[in-house]
């Protein structure tokens, strides 16, 4: 299989020490981004390490298609024990960074300890440097971009940086870097955050040599010759669609549509679109840089998931209030999905949908954790007690769109999902709808023939996140396409990707995750029955455990 290139580089922020070692074998193995990071941290995090400890360390990695020109590559991963769920979980983001990653000519950097001062890291291929910053402690995105291209003459595409939101660490942290990009999910932010690590800029002139087949030039020509709606409206082109079958989660998911969709559509969010936006490479360019003239607020987005959680989720039917509330977390560094739910069972508690002011304010009070935001800033599993309302989580982590008591496979997809409620684990949602052609398609009801599917998917994923190549490739990269870009067959991918999940159930096995946790809020006909076929298919025991024979397997990569 091709893979990524270049030793482990460790920095230990404690100690200022920095070593590198070569890790060819787990690159060859598990191909790059979230493979490795997977593997580095089931193996050299401890089963029981606090998520906010110095024990704890956080890897990011990129991944073969990085050397290469090919539209949908301009991503690259982050692994660590998350804040928000307490498990193994990988975050990936887009943007700018990825190949000024690889000029470091690293395979992987992890980080570990934990700072006595606020520090920016410096990662070049001349060695690693450490420079306090105390001025820069509550700093927002653009604040801390701005000291680094003023300081060092290095832009946003060179960094990673925390917010207020991570420095405080909220479970839901994210990691930004070309400021409006995030490593989302999970809050590895807060990892960031209680190592007291402000952010990380990478350059160098050191890409590894990596061969990348002729094909990619295929993929990136369609990629730049499509007129796919999203090139327009991103994935909030979906919006309507999902309004229109009841799966549009909506004030605070007690209802499956919203009387005020038109006002936060994608031809809304189109309406504002005032340029193209894209990632490194990419000619599909589907991003959203927004501007209302009225106000002069530009941000990027929102997307589909943050018009569901801070748009109908919280009884918002104005797009620009949806932006505002996107900026907002993009500035003090939060996932916009899991902030908008939180803020939204805050409405729900207070009976207060379509409070924009409010809404604004929760926003802020939860980066500084002041007042009602030190509660909302824990996650909804750990609060959803003090507030009176329904845990809308699986395994800590808020639920996205795509809801799963109208698409089923995706509800199951929702409760096996290493990360919880994630709906780009497995991605299940576009052949429920469908977004995909009839042949490939399943009803939205019942489970026939889904749990297979949700293991493919879920392998797949595991594959497209270690390569590091996007999700919304998925009209372009076939089969026979993945084999010739990795140079291996389907199988062995498929094979690949179901040892990545499984070295992530085990980790999270040993933290006392089972089968308990596979579970949604809401009752679906049918549903443990498919979750019995999911393990099975998956070859781990019924009370959602790995065997210890597969361990050795998915560990050494055989």
């Amino acid at each position: 299989m091709k893979n990524a290139r270049g030793p482990l580089c460790s920095i230990d922020v404690g100690d200022r020490t920095v070593d590198t070692e070569r890790i060819d074998d787990v690159l060859e193995s598990f191909i790059g981004g979230r493979g490795v990071g997977t593997k580095l941290a089931h193996d050299r995090i401890p089963f029981d390490a606090d998520p906010f400890g110095a024990e704890n360390r956080l890897y990011f990695a990129t991944g073969p298609m990085q050397h290469s020109t090919m539209s949908f590559t301009g991503r690259m991963s982050a692994t660590a024990v998350s804040p928000l769920t307490d498990g193994l979980l990988s975050s990936n983001a887009g943007g700018f960074l990825s190949r000024n990653f690889t000029a470091t000519g690293y395979g992987a950097v992890e980080i570990t300890g934990e700072s006595d001062e606020l520090l920016v890291v410096h990662v070049t291929d001349d060695g690693v440097e450490f420079e306090e910053v105390p001025e820069l402690e509550g700093a927002e995105t653009t604040e801390t971009c701005e000291y680094i291209a003023d300081e060092h003459g290095l832009d946003a595409e060179h960094t990673v940086t925390i917010g207020p939101g991570g420095e405080n660490l909220v479970r839901f942290a994210s990691i930004m870097t070309s400021r409006e990009r995030a490593f989302g999910r999970g809050g590895l932010g807060s990892v960031l955050g209680a190592k007291n690590v402000k952010a990380i800029t990478f350059d160098g002139e050191s890409t590894r040599d990596v061969e990348i087949p002729s094909m990619q030039m295929d993929v990136h020509r369609e990629a730049a010759q499509s007129d796919h709606i999203m090139k327009e409206q991103g994935t909030t082109s979906v919006t309507e669609y999902a309004n229109m079958v009841e799966a549009l989660p909506t004030h605070y998911f007690s209802e499956l549509s919203f009387d005020g969709v038109e006002g936060i559509s994608g031809d809304a969010v189109a309406e504002k679109k005032y340029q193209k936006g894209t990632c490194s490479s990419c000619a599909f360019a589907c991003k959203l840089p927004t501007r209302d003239e009225e106000s002069g607020l530009e941000t990027e987005g929102p997307e589909y998931e943050t018009v569901m959680a801070f748009g109908s989720n919280s009884g918002v039917d104005d797009i620009v209030d949806v932006m505002q509330s996107n900026k907002l977390c993009d500035e003090l560094g939060l996932d916009t999905i899991s902030c908008g739910d939180a803020v939204a069972a805050y409405l729900e508690s207070e009976d207060e949908f379509g409070n924009v002011e409010l809404i604004h304010d929760l926003v802020e009070k939860i980066a500084h954790r002041e007042g009602i935001g030190d509660t909302l800033a824990e996650g909804v599993d750990r609060f959803h007690d003090d507030l009176g309302v329904e845990n809308w989580s699986v395994k800590g982590m808020e639920f996205p769109a795509h809801d799963g008591r109208t698409l089923h496979g995706q509800g199951l997809s929702f409760a096996t999902s290493n990360r919880g409620a994630d709906h780009m684990y497995a991605e299940f949602y576009p052949l429920e709808y469908p977004l995909v052609d009839a042949e490939k398609a399943f009803e939205k009801e019942g489970f026939d023939g889904k749990p297979p599917k949700v293991v493919e998917k879920e392998n797949i994923n595991a594959i497209k996140d270690s390569a590091v190549i996007c999700k919304f490739s998925r009209d372009f990269l076939s089969e026979e396409r993945f084999e010739t870009l990795l140079e291996a067959d389907y199988e062995t991918l498929l094979e690949t990707g179901g040892r990545i999940v499984t070295l992530e159930r085990h980790f999270n096995n040993q933290r006392g995750f089972d089968r308990d946790d596979d579970a949604l809020p809401y009752d679906l006909s049918d549903f443990q029955d498919a979750l019995t076929e999911y393990y099975g298919e998956r070859g781990w025991n019924d009370d959602g455990t790995v065997p210890a024979e597969q361990i050795g397997n998915a560990s050494a990569g055989s």
